[in-house]
């Protein structure tokens, strides 16, 4: 039945890694299921026919598909069924994406659709990493125009050894989790989160990582040579040389002058009557190509702008190679919010708010790893006004994701843990302007913001990114680049990180792979342009994170608890949380390892709620005051609840500094009294004293003293102001 069915097999990182092909999705253009250790992805590559009409672009989708019922969970939705792609699937198909669609012709215009399904997770072997060699094979295999194949692995380093493809364990102990893919002799894409790592350290994990990729090329390479289809011909969408070069005649000097300019908004108004006049020249003597005008028009901008930088080391706005636009730093931008902080970098804007939470705001996630929620979570949002452009609001694209992701990333290894820190961080990053680099933008305007919040950031991050121009064998790097450097150059690549290391890498590539010489003139100058923005530009704006919060920012304190104690502090169908909530006005988060999280506008509320809980979980201590409440009389007493839940015996001889002959007499159900542990006996039972609270707190003069009354001192509430009292 299976008469194509084949099985490759190698090995990676130590664990078997399995081809299969001829079994599953016989009608793609290219599939296998790979299996790499008990992860299994199957990967499809299909091409349409015919080219898409009317596009100026290469179709091609990628998808990475997670399937709850392959770790054997039922989806956590109301139709028990996957919805739109995780943000984590999203990021796996953007990784995946990368670095296989500069290996495309660019002058193609088939649709192509990448597809990766996974089947089954090993929590110590990545499925994006499987899922992106198996994509690489599913292309290399298939009749699809594609001049791979690529490999990818992880690379961490773990008590000061690199470690390829690193296990769940070994993983929670890494400095760095980075993802690098490679052709057979240059690295292909970097996708990097770490721990302030350096320069060096964290150049020689992708030398590392790139040599074990090469092994993985070499074998796919083998796969590709027995069963590979014959690559089909496709119809080129690039306009002829004699459009381009006419063109190019006409309308070069006046394309020079237009994008001489560092506004862009003036730049488009300058090319506006440039690309009029020459439809006027050209579409009725091309009427065949008269679609294919503004392909020669945007070529022609290319040229120049490579051609400037180049050969005379020109930038479009005049910088000099090594030189970042205009910086600006604001803080505290809007009134009621927990944090804000703006970035400009030229026309390149960014504000980010910082909003602060409970832990039960902690956002829940239902995927195939480990991770079950998380505390820190980043936003980016890029309205279509911050180009000049109207569309309707959507909402966040894969583009948004990544870019939110990528800012996450960049900061979480400065964020304080939630001993420190017991709040849930959103951050928000509000695309103002863009020309460029929003992304590193965001991650300046973020450090800003959680500053002027408050939070204890271990050090301040900032991100630049890095271009490249190539020809042949020659490079030339650039800093701070701007979109039209983005949109002709050959490289975007984005280091993030504090003075003392990276914590944050993406590199997005049009060539097919990097030279080591290019990725270590990349760290050198990213290394010097953020260290410049920390010194020069936010430090300055605010030096270190504010000692208090915004006033409109809840409290929080935390504390822990034996979990055998938690049934006592919830109370039965939860009546003694809520009625602690509701005396104090406050919010409790309680966690399965007895971790308490209580939050309230008022510092004196959540510290109430705080006394009680230690109360009910804890044996108070003897000779603490409270204030309590009378739940029952008896006839040798009054039993007082000094905290929901917790109450003692007050004896009748213990109820007043003077004789009491009955108790209803001097107390009754209801009463706020203040009560002193004088004991607590072997069974745990309390027993309280008001005689002795009220000679402490009130300075009232026992009957058979013999002393003259005094006057109360102090003030009359009951013990407000002096520890241990709620």
């Amino acid at each position: 039945m299976f008469e194509n069915f084949r099985k490759f097999e190698t090995t990676l990182a130590g664990r078997p890694l399995v081809v299969e092909t001829g079994k599953m999705a016989q009608l793609a253009g290219g599939s296998c299921l790979i299996r790499y250790g008990e992860t299994e992805v199957l990967c499809t590559a299909t091409m349409s026919a015919k080219p898409r009409e009317g596009v100026d672009f290469f179709p091609l989708s990628v998808d990475y598909e997670e399937k709850l019922y392959y770790v054997g969970k039922i989806p956590g939705s109301f139709q028990r069924r996957e919805g739109k792609a995780s943000e984590k699937a999203t990021l796996a198909s953007r990784v995946i994406d990368r670095p296989i669609r500069p290996l495309f012709p660019k002058d193609m215009r088939n649709d192509v659709g990448v597809v990766a399904t996974v089947m089954s997770v090993d929590p110590d072997c990545l499925p994006e990493i499987t899922a992106m060699i198996g994509v690489s094979v599913a292309l290399s295999i298939s009749e699809i125009p594609w001049d791979g194949p690529i490999s990818g692995v992880s690379v961490g380093l773990v008590d000061g050894k690199y470690v390829i493809n690193p296990t769940f364990e070994e993983r929670q102990k890494s400095e760095m989790a980075v993802t690098v893919a490679s052709t057979d002799s240059l690295v292909a894409m970097i996708e990097a989160g770490a721990n302030e790592v350096s320069n060096d350290d964290m150049f020689e994990a992708i030398m590392f990582a790139h040599e074990t990729n090469k092994e993985i090329v070499e074998f796919i390479k083998g796969i590709q040579k027995e069963i590979g289809k014959e690559k089909v011909p496709f119809e080129s969408n690039d306009p002829s040389e004699e459009l381009y070069n006419a063109v190019k005649d006409f309308a070069i000097e006046d394309v020079k002058a237009a994008l001489d300019t560092d506004d862009k908004r003036i730049r488009d108004e300058r090319l506006k009557p440039i690309y009029e006049a020459v439809h006027a020249e050209f579409d009725e003597k091309f009427p065949e190509e008269a679609d294919k005008i503004d392909d020669c028009l945007y070529k022609l901008q290319k040229f120049i702008v490579r051609r400037w930088l180049l050969d005379e080391g020109k930038r479009v706005d005049g910088r000099g190679i090594n030189e970042m636009r205009p910086l600006n730093a604001q803080i505290d931008l809007l009134s009621r919010v927990h944090g804000s902080g703006m970035f400009t970098r030229g026309q390149t804007q960014v504000l980010t708010v910082t909003t602060l939470g409970t832990m039960s705001d902690a956002q829940l996630l239902d995927g195939l790893d480990e991770e079950e929620s998380k505390r820190y979570i980043h936003h980016y949002n890029f309205p279509s006004y911050s180009v000049g452009e109207t569309k309707p609001p959507r909402g966040p694209g894969r583009r948004e994701i990544g870019h939110g992701a990528l800012a996450e990333r960049a900061l979480l290894p400065v964020i304080p843990s939630v001993e420190e820190f017991p709040y849930t961080i959103r951050l928000v990053s509000e695309v103002l302007s863009s020309n460029g680099s929003t992304s590193q933008a965001s991650v300046c305007g973020s450090t800003l913001s959680l500053m002027a919040a408050g939070v204890p950031i271990k050090a301040p991050v900032a991100g630049i990114s890095c271009g490249l121009v190539t020809e042949g064998d020659r490079f030339m790097t650039m800093v701070d680049i701007q979109g039209l450097e983005d949109f002709f150059g050959d490289m975007d690549f984005k280091v993030a990180g504090t003075k003392k290391g990276i914590t944050a890498i993406q590199m997005d590539l049009k060539i097919h792979g990097l030279t080591p010489e290019i990725i270590k003139e990349a760290f050198r100058k990213t290394y010097d342009a953020r260290c410049k923005i920390i010194d020069e530009v936010m430090l300055p704006c605010i030096a270190e994170p504010r000692k208090e919060l915004s006033k409109y920012a809840p409290k929080m304190l935390s504390t822990k608890i034996s979990p055998d104690k938690i049934g006592d502090v919830i109370g039965k169908q939860g009546k003694v949380i809520q009625k602690i909530c509701a005396e104090c006005n406050c919010k409790v988060d309680v966690e399965e390892d007895g971790s308490i999280f209580i939050s309230s506008l008022d510092l004196d509320d959540a510290n109430r709620a705080l006394t009680m809980i230690n109360t009910i979980a804890n044996d108070p201590e003897v000779g603490s005051i409270f204030r309590g409440v009378v739940t029952r009389l008896m006839s040798f007493g009054a039993f007082v609840e000094i905290a929901p839940g917790k109450e003692g015996l007050c004896h009748i001889s213990k109820l007043d500094v003077k004789r009491v002959d009955k108790v209803e007499d001097c107390v009754n159900v209801g009463d706020e009294v203040i009560v002193k542990v004088t004991e607590i006996d072997d069974q745990g039972r309390i027993n309280l004293s008001r005689r002795d609270a009220l000679i402490e707190v009130e300075g009232l003069v026992p009957e058979d003293s013999g002393e003259a009354p005094r006057k109360p001192r102090g003030n009359r509430n009951g013990g407000h102001g002096r520890r241990n009292r709620d």
